[in-house]
């Protein structure tokens, strides 16, 4: 397997995508088959993602996964087949030391990313931990959670591998707005910067018991992101048929969606990376 790492100014951007919810192995199947020759084409470095316990859910009627159980076989075999990295998210310190024998990337989620504890376990695993900043977070108040990780990296002597990712901050009620200023204070953190495409496109609980969407505006908010120079990569949902998706059906992209997105902002990626440099003349 390529060797896939969160680096700050990397030579090809990482793109984290797979449908929101493991629902079949048929289907993530179906999804990895699609992405795999697409991170060839368009050269970028691929993660495989989906998430085996969706645990916020706007109804205790939604469903959640398959479990920790039938997913990991499903990951072992995407990872046998297509040769790459997988990342899903943890919810509880216990899922740490089971879900890193299996996946090498480990997710915080939003509403979990100040909880210590977690954090600690996920970065004393030795794997690549990728933190979403909370819809209610500052972003320079990421600081605090990149200062977390380098200390427990430090204290367990692992090298520091961190993401963060923005995927929207709450506007009102039930809207997400995205601050294209928080790339560039995240990037100073040290962290790789990720934007979360199709997240940040939510309306949560919008949509009576489930959380709505504006997915065409996924493109305006994926270039202009892919414009700053400070990204270090992607994160978007795919899913062979979003309308009938078991959760963010009205955020994930289908795959005619997700190629001519990908298409689009990975050649503004390659154009504006490293633009940032020597901006400071700005701050007189």
């Amino acid at each position: 397997m390529k060797p896939v790492k969160f680096t700050t100014k990397a030579e090809r951007p990482i793109v984290i995508a797979g449908p929101c919810m493991a629902e079949s192995k048929e289907i993530i199947r179906e999804v990895a088959a699609f992405m795999a020759p697409l991170a060839e084409d368009l050269k970028f470095d691929w993660v495989f993602k989906a998430s085996f316990d969706k645990a916020n859910r706007t109804s205790i009627h939604s469903e959640r996964g398959p479990g920790w159980e039938k997913a990991s076989d499903w990951f072992l075999s995407i990872k046998e087949e297509f040769d790459c990295p997988v990342l899903t998210d943890i919810h509880e310190t216990e899922q740490v030391p089971a879900v890193a024998e299996v996946c090498e990337f480990l997710q915080i989620p939003a509403f979990l990313c100040r909880q210590t504890d977690l954090l600690e376990a996920a970065v004393a695993s030795g794997r690549q931990v990728n933190v979403k900043k909370g819809q209610f977070l500052a972003p320079q108040d990421t600081g605090h959670i990149v200062g977390k990780a380098k200390e427990i990296a430090k204290l367990n002597g692992l090298d520091f591998n961190l993401g963060l990712t923005e995927r929207g901050t709450t506007f009102g009620y039930g809207n997400l707005v995205v601050d294209m200023r928080s790339f560039p204070i995240m990037a100073k953190t040290g962290a790789a910067v990720i934007f979360d495409v199709t997240h940040s496109l939510q309306l949560p609980s919008a949509a009576g018991g489930v959380s709505g969407g504006m997915r065409e505006f996924a493109p305006h908010l994926a270039r202009a992101a892919a414009a700053t120079g400070c990204l270090d990569g992607f994160f978007i949902e795919v899913h062979p048929n979003p309308k009938v998706a078991k959760s963010d059906g009205a955020t994930q992209l289908n795959f005619a969606q997700a190629k001519k997105l990908l298409s689009d902002v990975i050649g503004i990626w390659y154009q504006y990376q490293g633009v940032t440099e020597g901006d400071d003349i700005f701050m007189d």
